[in-house]
């Protein structure tokens, strides 16, 4: 069976598909072409983009600079509660006020910190961070408690009061 072998141009995106006489290839662009999907403008066009809700908290967070992350786990005089999220994650927007109110209760206890996983992806990494958001409880410089997905302020304060109880 002799196969002829074309190519189909996309001007619009400066792109050429390869395109086959085979049947199977052929049943497989009819199918692309008649898809039911919405179309992308053209590069060139303006769309506007739609704002993004996002929630403040009404207390800003205390900055803090360390040479290094490790350097603020080691050093730090309290346990150290590490949010990691992402700006895009609703879990994560919802755990913003549920850690205001746990670093609020517990304050003289621990030191919550957050982790940007977008910006931070070495730390990330280090912590096999899979779910979002994951919160890591540190007590001398290493994990003692891990939490993945959102939960009410009363709940996580029982879980690091719990985690805090264990000797280590």
């Amino acid at each position: 069976m002799a196969v002829s072998s074309l190519s189909m141009a996309i001007p619009s995106c400066n792109l050429r598909l390869p395109f086959s006489s085979d049947t199977s290839m052929l049943s497989a662009s009819r199918s692309v072409r008649s898809s039911p999907l919405p179309l992308l403008p053209p590069a060139n066009s303006r769309v506007s983009a739609l704002p993004q809700r996002r929630i403040t908290p009404k207390v800003q967070a205390k900055k803090q600079t360390f040479s290094s992350f490790d350097d603020l786990l080691k050093n730090s005089d309290k346990p150290v509660l590490v949010d990691f999220y992402a700006t895009w994650c609703g879990p994560c927007q919802f755990m913003v006020p549920v850690l205001e109110q746990v670093s609020d209760k517990m304050k003289d206890t621990i030191q919550v910190v957050k982790i940007d996983t977008e910006k931070y992806t070495r730390i990330a990494n280090q912590y096999k961070i899979a779910a979002l958001p994951t919160l890591i409880l540190f007590r001398n410089g290493k994990p003692c408690d891990r939490f993945e997905g959102a939960m009410p302020a009363d709940q996580l304060v029982q879980r690091i009061e719990s985690a805090l109880k264990v000797p280590q």
